[in-house]
């Protein structure tokens, strides 16, 4: 494990306070979820809130919204992406929120969501793209490249299409290249390749996680990924705003923070549930793995 960024990732975290109000730890904006996809959203929300975003906001579907309420009443849900003016109904809210995370169950809503892209570039906010937010990547690159708070978190399947839609065809054999390729080309935006290691970059160097995890793989485990990565961007750049984080790109140190919660909650959850282990279930590690990585 890369100590010397782990360290840093610690010194971001804020320190918890009896001095702070609520809302000033991260209020946290996810744009997903459709009538087919309700798990999505709410893993990435629920994760956000966890970590310790003080709010959490999910912008869905009408038919969405009632099932992701019913998972849980800490979430403050709009149903607003089907609606005749979501771009107006989510841009109301843009300047209250620290961070957003575009794509966990979404659907392929695309001059939705680069419009809401644009508006939120424009607020100068981090912007975690994931899943169905990548396709819309892969299609428009321009949405987001040479964002420098713009940070794409693809699977080997959707970092494939996004290489050969932007580079060309790929030689699998040397990953890290690969990976430094790809954000050279998308204007040095930090990246995330999920996979047995997670290999994160922003094109001029690669870091690896291989923080143990375990074999089990559900669905699921990439929305927790996304849900805190949007809290830790926030804290990073904040950080970094601040002069407590100097020198290094605070969006790698928030993917490595990111990646390296996700695999010590999946490892968890492995050792109490082996085989059944589920994203609920890691979900359920967040707080135990938090303060073991980053306050120990």
């Amino acid at each position: 494990m890369d100590d010397d960024t782990l360290s840093l990732v610690k010194n971001i975290v804020p320190p918890l306070t009896s001095k702070k109000h609520k809302g000033q730890d991260g209020r946290i904006g996810i744009i997903g979820g459709c009538q087919d996809y309700t798990g999505a959203p709410y893993f990435a929300a629920i994760s956000a809130l966890k970590v310790g975003a003080d709010l959490s906001h999910v912008f869905c579907t009408k038919d969405a919204a009632t099932v992701i309420k019913s998972y849980s009443p800490e979430l403050i849900v709009h149903p607003v992406l089907d609606s005749p003016n979501a771009v107006e109904e989510i841009e109301k809210w843009l300047p209250r929120l620290h961070g957003l995370v575009v794509g966990p169950g979404l659907g392929r809503e695309d001059l939705l969501l680069k419009t809401v892209i644009e508006k939120s570039k424009a607020r100068d906010i981090p912007i975690v793209i994931d899943a169905d937010g990548l396709w819309l990547v892969t299609q428009q690159p321009a949405v987001i490249q040479g964002y420098q708070k713009g940070i794409l978190t693809p699977n080997f399947m959707e970092f494939t299409r996004l290489y050969e839609s932007l580079v060309g065809p790929m030689d699998s054999s040397d990953h890290q290249r690969n990976v430094m390729q790809l954000s050279v080309a998308m204007g040095n935006l930090t990246l995330v390749l999920k996979g047995e290691q997670d290999l994160i970059t922003d094109g001029s160097k690669v870091i690896s996680c291989s923080v143990e995890g375990s074999g089990r793989r559900c669905g699921g485990q990439g929305d927790l990924l996304s849900g805190s990565l949007g809290v830790l961007a926030h804290w990073a750049h904040a950080a970094s705003a601040a002069g407590t984080l100097r020198s290094v790109n605070p969006s790698m140190v928030a993917a490595f923070g990111a990646c390296s919660l996700t695999r010590q909650c999946n490892s968890q959850a492995f050792q109490r549930h082996g085989r059944s282990t589920t994203t609920t279930d890691m979900i359920q590690e967040i707080g135990t793995a938090f303060k073991k990585l980053f306050e120990s």
